[in-house]
C-alpha cells in the first residue's frame, strides 16, 4: 500500500501538520526535525499529494489554453509550441476546445478559473469585451495569439495579417499576374478575414488593378470549403490566372478541384495558400505560402504568460512572415 502523511508523522514521531509545513516548505520546526522527517519520507518512499501541496501554495503549475478548431493543422502547429514550452517549465497544459463559433468559450473560461490555472492563453477567436471583462474579473494572468487584443492587460502575439496578405497578392502581380481571385475566410470574420481582404484591395490599388467584389468567394479555413468555394469563383471568373487562399487548407481545396477539372498548377492556375503549415510541403505541386511562424507563436506566447505570472507586463508583438516559395505560382512575365 502507498505510503501516506500519516504514516511518516507516526515514524517521525511529529504531527501530521509538521509534515505538512516541512513538505510544503512552511516555517515552525526545528533543523533536527525536519532532517528526522525527510529520513522518513525517504526511507517510506513517500508522495506528496500534488494537489494538496497545491492548494497550500497556491500554484497549480497549470496553463489554460482556449482554440476553436483542434483538428486544423494550424491549430496542431500552434499547441505543439505551446505544450513544448509549457514542459520546459514544467507547466501542464489544459486544452478547451471552444468550437468553431465559440459558443462554449464562456463556459471554459469559468471552467479554468476552477481549476485554478495560472495563465491563460486565448488564440484564434476575438476577444470581446465579454471575455476580456471575464479574463479581468478573474485576476488570472492572460494574453492572445493569432489575434488582437484591445485591452492592455491582455498582451497579443500574431502577424499583421494585413501585411502579410498584402505581401502574397504583391507577389503574384510582380510574376505578371492581373486576373487575381481570393478565397477568404468567413465572411466578416475581423481576425484573418477583413484584414487580409484589406491587404489584397491595398496591393490591387498601389498596381493600378480595379477591384470587383465577385473576385472574392468566402470558406471556413477547412478543406472542404476552399474547394466549394473554388466552384463558385471559377464559375463567375473563368479567366482567373491566380487565387490566394486565406489558409493552406482552403489552398488544398483549390488543387483538389483543378485535378478534377483537368486544369494543371500552376501552368493553368496559379495558387498561393497562407500559414506554410505541414500540408503545403506534401500537396502537389508543393504549394507556395505565406509563412506564418505557428510554433514559435505558441512558444512566445508561453514566455509571455510567465512573464505576467511573474508579476512582469510584457507588450504585444507582431511576429515576422514570408513568402515561402515552391511551385504553385507560375511567372508570366
Amino acid at each position: 500500500m502507498r505510503p501516506t502523511i500519516k504514516d511518516v508523522a507516526r515514524d517521525s514521531g511529529v504531527s501530521v501538520a509538521t509534515v505538512s509545513r516541512i513538505v510544503n516548505g512552511l516555517p515552525g520546526y526545528s533543523p533536527e526535525t525536519r532532517k528526522k522527517v525527510m529520513k522518513v519520507i525517504e526511507d517510506l518512499g513517500y508522495k506528496p499529494n500534488a494537489v494538496a501541496r497545491n492548494l497550500v501554495s497556491r500554484k497549480t503549475s497549470t496553463i489554460g489554453v482556449l482554440l476553436p478548431q483542434l483538428s486544423s493543422h494550424f491549430a496542431a502547429k500552434l499547441l505543439q509550441g505551446i505544450e513544448d514550452e509549457a514542459h520546459n517549465r514544467r507547466y501542464s497544459v489544459v486544452v478547451c476546445n471552444t468550437d468553431s463559433n465559440g459558443k462554449r468559450t464562456q463556459d471554459y473560461l469559468e471552467l479554468l478559473r476552477e481549476k485554478q490555472v495560472e495563465g491563460i492563453l486565448f488564440a484564434s477567436e476575438l476577444l470581446t469585451d465579454e471575455y476580456a471583462e471575464t479574463l479581468q474579473g478573474f485576476g488570472i494572468p492572460a494574453a492572445v495569439i493569432a489575434t488582437t487584443s484591445h485591452v492592455p492587460s491582455i498582451p497579443f502575439i500574431k502577424v499583421d495579417d494585413e501585411a502579410a496578405s498584402y505581401s502574397a497578392v504583391q507577389f503574384l502581380i510582380e510574376n505578371g499576374h492581373q486576373r487575381i481571385g481570393m478565397i477568404s475566410g468567413t465572411k466578416h470574420d475581423p481576425i484573418s478575414g477583413i484584414p487580409r481582404i484589406k491587404g489584397l484591395k491595398k496591393a490591387f490599388s498601389e498596381n493600378g488593378i480595379p477591384f470587383e467584389e465577385e473576385l472574392i468567394e468566402y470558406g471556413d479555413f477547412g478543406f472542404r470549403s476552399g474547394y466549394e468555394a473554388m466552384e463558385r469563383l471559377y464559375r463567375s471568373n473563368p479567366e482567373l490566372t491566380a487565387v490566394f487562399a486565406a489558409s493552406d487548407e482552403m489552398a488544398l481545396g483549390i488543387l483538389s478541384f483543378c485535378y478534377e477539372k483537368g486544369m494543371k498548377v500552376p501552368d493553368d492556375l496559379s495558387v498561393i495558400g497562407y500559414d506554410d503549415t505541414d500540408i503545403a510541403t506534401m500537396s502537389i505541386p508543393p504549394l507556395t505560402t505565406v509563412h506564418q511562424p505557428i510554433q514559435e507563436m505558441g512558444t512566445d506566447a508561453v514566455r509571455m504568460l510567465m512573464k505576467m505570472i511573474d508579476g512582469n507586463q510584457p507588450e504585444s508583438r507582431f511576429m515576422a512572415y514570408r513568402i515561402t516559395k515552391r511551385n504553385s505560382v507560375k511567372n508570366l512575365t
